[in-house]
């Protein structure tokens, strides 16, 4: 028998359930749920470009893996971490062997390249120097 009154909640069950967010998040939106204020993906993932950077993150770590990581990670340290994992998630899919090593390893091997150079050029420099201090040294001895 429906009644005249409308369905009221109690004010214990409003306060037990967290209210939706304006908008979703990135990470909700790519989830298609509701976004409930202290969203831990909120503040990382944004409306507009955060459901591709999340797909991303969803495919290699899963939602629910990446959201108990974040919440074992310290506030001011989320995003640091956020952006660590996206970065790792876009380098396993370009390479799902190696993932980023694949770019550390490139990296280390152009710093190593990069210090040969360098030694090769302070070595000329050095010998343009003492050369030039010879031909100075030459050319005082000729004027004496």
């Amino acid at each position: 028998r429906p009644s005249s009154q409308p369905h009221r909640r109690s004010a214990v069950s409003d306060a037990a359930a967290p209210a939706p967010a304006i908008s979703p998040c990135g990470a909700c939106k790519f989830l298609r749920r509701k976004c409930m204020s202290g969203c831990v993906f909120a503040s990382h993932f944004s409306s507009d470009q955060g459901a591709a950077k999340f797909a991303a993150v969803h495919k290699v770590f899963g939602a629910s893996n990446v959201s108990k990581l974040l919440t074992h990670v310290p506030v001011n340290r989320r995003n640091d971490a956020v952006v660590t994992i996206c970065y790792e998630a876009q380098a396993r899919l370009s390479d799902p062997v190696y993932g980023c090593v694949s770019t550390i390893l490139a990296l280390q091997h152009q710093v190593g390249s990069l210090q040969r150079e360098l030694s090769m050029v302070q070595t000329q420099l050095m010998n343009t120097r003492i050369a030039i201090a010879n031909a100075l040294q030459n050319g005082r001895h000729q004027h004496l």
